[in-house]
Order: C-alpha cells, then sequence, then structure tokens
C-alpha cells in the first residue's frame, strides 16, 4: 500500500548509509577522510504510531445521521437516493476528539448509483458543529477546512472550507495566507498530471499531515496542496467528519481510517 512507502524508503536510506559507513572504514591504512556539515538524523515511522478510529463493522464512536451512513462489507457507506435525498450537506462526525496537530489516513471510492454518476465528499478537519438538533435536516452539519474528493476533474484534492471561505488551494497549489488574510500562491505540480492518478470508484489512499499552520494533502502518495494559514481565521483544532454534499444521488465509501497524534 502507498502508506508504506515511507517507511520502505526510510529502511532503504538507513541502509545506504550504513553501507557508506562500512566502505568508509575499509580505507587503506593511513588515509583518513572527514565529514563535514550537517547532520540528519533517520527515523523510522512504525506503522504502529497509528490508530484506527473505525473498528470496521459498526459506527461506535461515530454520529450522523442513520438515514445515510451505515457500514457494509468492512467500509463506511454514506448514501442517498431519489428517494432519500439530503436537503443540506450531512456529515458522520468522530466524536472521540478534536485533534489539533496530526496525520489521517484512510482509503476512499465512489459507487455510481443514478444517470448522474455524481459524487462529492470530503474530510473536515480542525472543524466544528453547528446546527439544529431539532431538525433532522440540520442535525448533522459541520463548517471548517475540508480537503475534497468528488466524481470530478478538479475538486479532488483541493483544500475547500466549507460554510466560510470557500477554496483555499487547488490542486498543485502551495498557498500562504498571510496574517492579514492575503493569499500568496505558488503552483509546484500540474493539475491535470496530478489528478491522473486519482481512479473515482477505485480505493484512493487518502492523507492529510496537520501541523501547526501547515496543512498538506496527499492522494495516491502525491502531495496535491500544501496550505500555510496564518490568518486570524485560522482553525488549529477541532472534529474530524466525513460528508455527503446534497444533489444528486451518490455514495462514497471510506475504509482502514487510521490517525496518528503528533503532540
Amino acid at each position: 500500500m502507498i502508506f508504506n512507502e515511507r517507511i520502505k524508503i526510510q529502511i532503504a536510506v538507513a541502509i545506504a548509509a550504513g553501507l557508506l559507513l562500512f566502505l568508509g572504514c575499509g580505507n587503506n591504512e593511513g588515509s583518513q577522510q572527514e565529514v563535514t556539515g550537517d547532520t540528519e538524523t533517520i527515523s523510522l515511522e512504525m506503522e504502529n504510531d497509528f490508530e484506527s478510529i473505525f473498528n470496521g463493522s459498526d459506527l461506535t464512536g461515530w454520529d450522523g445521521d442513520p438515514r445515510f451512513w451505515r457500514v457494509e462489507d468492512g467500509a463506511i457507506v454514506g448514501e442517498t437516493s431519489e428517494d432519500n435525498p439530503t436537503e443540506k450537506n450531512t456529515f458522520l462526525i468522530w466524536e472521540e476528539g478534536e485533534p489539533s496537530n496530526f496525520e489521517i489516513r484512510f482509503q476512499y471510492r465512489f459507487g455510481i448509483v443514478s444517470a448522474d454518476e455524481y459524487g462529492n465528499s470530503g474530510i473536515q478537519i480542525r472543524s466544528e458543529r453547528f446546527g439544529d438538533d431539532e431538525d433532522p435536516n440540520l442535525r448533522y452539519r459541520v463548517r471548517g477546512y475540508q480537503p475534497d474528493f468528488a466524481i470530478s476533474d478538479w475538486i479532488p484534492g483541493i483544500m475547500y472550507e466549507e460554510q466560510a471561505r470557500g477554496i483555499l488551494a487547488r490542486r498543485g497549489e502551495r498557498v500562504l495566507i498571510d496574517a492579514d488574510g492575503e493569499s500568496h500562491t505558488e503552483r509546484f505540480a500540474d493539475e491535470e498530471e496530478l489528478g491522473e492518478s486519482i481512479e473515482h470508484t477505485n480505493w484512493n489512499d487518502y492523507q492529510v499531515y496537520a501541523n501547526g499552520d501547515t496543512i498538506r494533502t496527499y492522494i495516491n502518495g502525491n502531495l496535491t496542496h500544501e496550505l500555510i494559514d496564518q490568518s486570524p481565521e485560522a482553525s488549529h483544532e477541532g472534529i474530524l467528519a466525513f460528508q455527503i454534499h446534497s444533489g444528486p444521488p451518490m455514495r462514497i465509501d471510506v475504509r482502514n481510517i487510521e490517525l496518528k497524534m503528533l503532540d
């Protein structure tokens, strides 16, 4: 899986470093080599640094409208239909904490459930719940940062802020929002080329890194955006949630949800 690539790379670097050390020790007697400059510490990020926050069998620890969310074949399924639409965007909310600095990783895919071939979802991070608990259509609403995924040419991999500032970074962009709220954008990769590795109806690996003022999102191992938010509107902690967007019928499947705290 893509999630294992980092540890594989680090192990390869460590092996290479050890080989160089061995070769250096084997120099002819009397020769000397001096290594100068900064020393980089190589550390292995073990898989057990991540903890599962979905048990694969039911929605224990999660809260969402039961009309739209269920568990099927080890995955969370969010689904609407013509007979069972959602009037507003609705969310499945993780109830076990409000992380600040963390990494979260999971897999997602969309199911085609209508002729529209529609799907629009995302993961809320550092977000807040709002709405009306008395109205089922308004009870499960969330606003805040939303690394996005959808059946779309341009939406997967953007950073959107639900119910707030809108699109903060497009796919392939590094965006600094300064203390005055001004955005400074740098393109580090082509938007279309990054999108070529995303297969909407097959499983995709999704990872979000949030630490301090920086948020990075990866799809299938590729960095899709980096947001550095130093504005007064920046959020530094909050809930995690998955979205079902209002509109035509859609289905989103999510599995293997794992979280690592960085604090």
